[in-house]
């Protein structure tokens, strides 16, 4: 396999499970979600906002190259650093819907929630570190369309139009077309055996689909009984 073959198969991985795909998305840019399920959702998703870092820092300590860990180090400090770190960033998206601090963070997690954050902390935590970085990739190179059309939708559809609810998805709209671009790079770099493409094509398969199961979670709790409907 060359290394082009590698990344086309890597970016079929991701676009094949693209969560814009997913129909509770499709619902946000449609305009059919309602504002209680999109409560119910940021409270779910804060879980996966809140422990993403750990993927980075994860990741980081499993690997062995100095560059690509300076890379990885960027990325854990734009995710934690400061009072404008990316939890609290959803937090204010969750001010903005009306939810408070602490609904927010003593949230009782849906199942697919919680199996969706044990399997990228399992990804995350693997000795091969190209593995973690590229259910890193999975996840961060969707990031800038996602973060684009969940703009226009909360926009649209939901008048909510102020630097306390975009914030977060404009902030994500930028660096993760960075981040998609170094970390595809630096994986070209680390998987050069077959053996070593294979694991990483495998461990973004397994990301991809972990970030989707959060998303059936709460449309199959909130929402396929109105999208039946309709």
């Amino acid at each position: 396999m060359t290394t082009q073959e590698f990344l086309d198969k890597l970016d079929e991985i991701v676009r094949e499970r693209h969560m814009l795909q997913h129909p509770f998305y499709i619902m946000w840019n449609e305009g059919q979600l309602t504002i209680d399920m999109l409560r119910e959702y940021a409270k779910e998703y804060y879980h996966q906002v809140h422990f993403f870092p750990t993927y980075v820092s994860a990741t980081h300590a499993k690997c062995d190259d100095m560059e690509i860990r300076q890379m990885l180090l960027e990325n854990l400090i734009e995710e934690e650093h400061g009072e404008n770190n990316h939890p609290e960033l959803w937090l204010r998206f969750g001010d903005a819907l009306g939810i408070s601090r602490d609904e927010m963070k003593q949230r009782r997690y849906l199942d697919h929630t919680r199996d969706s954050v044990r399997i990228l902390k399992e990804l995350a935590g693997r000795d091969n570190a190209a593995e973690g970085l590229a259910a890193l990739y999975a996840y961060e190179s969707q990031i800038p369309e996602i973060s684009t059309t969940k703009i226009a939708g909360l926009k649209k559809w939901y008048d909510l139009d102020t630097p306390k609810a975009l914030e977060f998805f404009a902030v994500h709209e930028h660096a993760d077309e960075i981040h998609r671009t170094v970390t595809r790079e630096a994986l070209a770099k680390m998987c050069a055996t077959d053996e070593q493409k294979q694991a990483a094509l495998d461990a973004a398969r397994e990301a991809a689909d972990a970030f989707n199961l959060l998303l059936d979670g709460v449309y199959t709790t909130w929402c396929a009984e109105k999208a039946s409907l309709n």
